[in-house]
């Protein structure tokens, strides 16, 4: 049985849904249908060749079957390949591939794929239609809801992109058997930061789940119906809550700085964006990157929003639940604190940080209201773990 969660947008598509459920690839072509406009034809699908060989030919096939024509690319597979050269690759391939305005755009895979597929799709003969179909926990549960779009380039990550929502979102959760067990420690690391900042339910239901299903043996859980009922449900109370979040902000105005606001889902991604950009974005994984801008973030507000330490533990054990995070013993501090300044974060003069006054209450807090030591002595403790 599956579920679905339901983004209402003030634009147009002005509302689409989200569904999440197991073993749901071989019917994505009736689900696919249901998401377009019938004079949709022809779909291209962008995917690495990883995916690809796992689940490339279920999707292509089950499409063929409902009529429609489907071409293929494979882009290259990491964070470094969500670039502009990559995006005049994939435009060059929608060019080929015939697309015209009634025709589709469809991300198979992480995060990356999305983001790029979203990307071309939005400026292709001034936007086509797009659908994401997420192969990996934190593309399930953030970047495939939302429709934020976009590229890395030399001078800051996802700087370059628009706003461009999905017609639809397919989430098969069987894809997880088969993601690495780093693929499964980034994405549970978002799935922390969406439970720290929404509330103590969705923060507990996080926690509970991974002191029962230990990321280091989430394969052999698969068997059980209770592992994947448990699974479901805590995907489909992630997405909800961020389809909640986009609902109220869909476009993260910059003026507003309450706790509803977009904004709050980038908390710990201050840290985490630097810590991309100093490693070339070649090292950590993005949900990785995001383990460490969590407990920063902790390290901050402890000091600057009253954030308690008994909650600041609490933030670090569950943490450490996702796994074993890569060594920051080798990158220096001086260097991440200097590429905040290609954050696209900042407003105005300053860099604006997501903090926690307690588990469930964010705040947007200036930089310019932080002592640099504070920020300083945060980083070099974090990075020293």
């Amino acid at each position: 049985m599956s579920e679905t969660v339901t983004v209402n947008l003030s634009g147009k598509p002005h509302q689409y849904k989200i569904e999440i459920g197991n073993n749901l690839l071989k019917e994505c072509g009736s689900w696919a249908k249901s998401c377009l406009p019938k004079t949709a034809k022809r779909i291209a699908i962008i995917s690495n060749r990883k995916v690809f060989s796992l689940y490339g030919e279920v999707v292509a096939e089950s499409l063929k079957n409902e009529g429609f024509e489907v071409f293929i690319w494979k882009m290259g597979d990491g964070e470094r390949f969500k670039s502009l050269s990559s995006l005049e690759k994939a435009l060059e391939f929608f060019s080929r591939s015939g697309l015209t305005r009634s025709d589709v755009a469809l991300a198979l895979g992480g995060g990356v794929v999305g983001d790029l597929t979203g990307f071309a799709a939005s400026i292709f003969l001034r936007g086509i239609s797009f659908l994401q179909i997420p192969t990996t926990l934190l593309s399930m549960i953030d970047s495939s809801v939302g429709g934020k779009t976009g590229v890395n380039s030399a001078f800051g990550k996802n700087l370059i992109g628009t706003f461009h929502q999905p017609n639809g979102v397919l989430i098969d959760v069987a894809t997880l058997q088969t993601l690495p067990r780093r693929e499964l420690t980034a994405g549970f690391c978002e799935a922390v930061k969406q439970g720290a900042i929404a509330n103590k339910i969705l923060f507990n239901q996080t926690a509970e789940f991974l002191q029962n299903y230990s990321p280091s043996k989430f394969k052999k859980y698969f068997l059980d119906n209770e592992f994947l009922k448990d699974l479901q449900k805590l995907i489909a109370a992630q997405v909800g809550f961020k389809a909640q979040i986009v609902t109220n902000d869909e476009r993260e105005t910059i003026e507003r700085e309450d706790s509803k606001s977009r904004k709050i889902l980038n908390f710990g991604h201050t840290l985490a964006h630097a810590l991309e950009k100093v490693t070339d974005y070649k090292y950590f994984k993005h949900g990785e990157a995001v383990g460490y801008g969590i407990l920063a973030a902790g390290e901050i507000a402890k000091k600057v929003a009253n954030f308690s330490q008994n909650e600041l533990n609490l933030l670090n054990d569950v943490v450490n639940l996702t796994g074993n995070l890569p060594s920051c013993k080798n990158i220096k501090a001086e260097n991440v604190i200097e590429a905040f300044a290609f954050d696209k974060k900042n407003v105005g003069d300053s860099l604006q940080w997501i903090l926690l006054e307690e588990i469930g209450k964010p705040k947007i807090v200036m930089n310019k209201e932080i002592q640099p030591t504070v920020i300083l002595e945060a980083v070099q403790t974090v990075l020293k773990k």
